[in-house]
């Protein structure tokens, strides 16, 4: 058994509807390790359900699987909006959203996600949001989304060690240096407090003060 054969083993089990979600991922999209997985996706929800947020926003939908973790640790009224790019994933995102009982208290909107988070719920600031979208943009999506936080707010991100490669000093993708970034710009902010899970490939908890 491995490790993480061990704590899978160990921790919640994803109920039902998301454990389908995970499975058909693996069968039928491109890049199934974009998924958050079991343990990261109880996380998402253990999260949640601590902060009970009345309004989330989600950067990267993908398969819908961490989309559904965050509203399963949602409120009943509360409602997150979930925001992807790539407008070929429609029908799976649809599809998982309708297995679920949680889906209904998710919107989808299709586009990018800077130009998304002009317009997507006016006049209203998130309580919780997650970052898992064009990793280029991380800096551009924290700046967005600072102005957009209620005060005790929790951004998580995503990604925020990309295998190893913010600390390879002769890595200069656009990526890597984006994640490097945007780590750079949280850890000078005064007005969050901050840590980075070493866990898959880094999550960043981010509450504001």
């Amino acid at each position: 058994m491995t490790i993480d054969e061990y704590i899978d083993s160990h921790i919640s089990p994803a109920p039902e509807p998301l454990r389908k979600v995970g499975r058909r991922t693996q069968l039928e999209l491109l890049n199934p390790r974009m998924c958050s997985g079991h343990l990261q996706g109880r996380l998402l929800t253990m999260l949640t359900t601590l902060k009970q947020p009345r309004v989330a926003v989600e950067l990267g939908t993908y398969a819908a699987y961490s989309t559904l973790c965050i509203a399963e640790g949602m409120p009943a009224d509360g409602h997150l909006y979930s925001l992807e790019v790539n407008d070929e994933l429609e029908d799976f995102i649809k599809e998982s959203l309708a297995g679920s009982p949680h889906g209904s208290k998710v919107s989808v909107h299709f586009g990018p996600a800077l130009s998304l988070l002009e317009t997507v719920a006016p006049g209203q600031c998130f309580d919780l949001a997650f970052m898992d979208a064009n990793k280029r943009e991380y800096p551009a999506y924290y700046e967005a989304l600072r102005r957009r936080m209620n005060l005790g707010g929790l951004i998580i991100a995503d990604n925020t060690l990309w295998d190893g490669h913010v600390v390879e000093p002769d890595n200069h993708d656009a990526q890597t240096e984006g994640i490097r970034r945007f780590n750079d710009m949280v850890a000078a902010d005064p007005g969050v407090e901050k840590v980075i899970l070493p866990m898959r490939d880094g999550l960043t908890l981010i509450y504001i003060k």
